[in-house]
């Protein structure tokens, strides 16, 4: 059983990345999917979160109107658009699944208060000014 977060890389302010998360071993639509971020000497922080339950989602403020989370049916993966980048995006970004069946905005305490099943390896985004 394995997630696996790709797509990273260095891109100018105001440029756009798109992450994708795989996983082996399990099916991503069974899965409640988030995606954190952790810059160097920070705390993990919830980025973005899409759920098993009614396909809801939920964005940390500061993404907002600029990160889209989807599931790609035909690629089976969850992949994180991003847009509009701003130096303070820099992270590693990582995907999990939680089996928990939140939805909407509970999804924010989710990734907050309760731990996820899986986790894969990171991907790392720059984004220089």
């Amino acid at each position: 059983v394995q997630l696996q977060a790709s797509g990273g890389g260095l891109v100018q302010a105001g440029g756009s990345l798109r992450l994708s998360c795989a996983a082996s071993g399990f099916t991503l639509d069974d899965y409640t999917i988030g995606w954190f971020r952790q810059a160097a000497g920070e705390e993990r922080e919830g980025v973005s979160c899409i759920s098993r339950v009614d396909g809801s989602t939920w964005y940390t403020e500061s993404v907002k109107g600029r990160f889209t989370i989807s599931r790609d049916m035909a690629k089976k993966t969850v992949d994180l658009q991003m847009n509009n980048l701003k130096p303070e995006d820099t992270a590693v970004y990582y995907c999990a699944a939680y089996t928990r069946r939140f939805t909407g905005q509970a999804m924010g305490v989710m990734m907050k208060e309760f731990a996820y099943n899986y986790r894969g390896q990171g991907t790392q985004v720059t984004v220089s000014s």
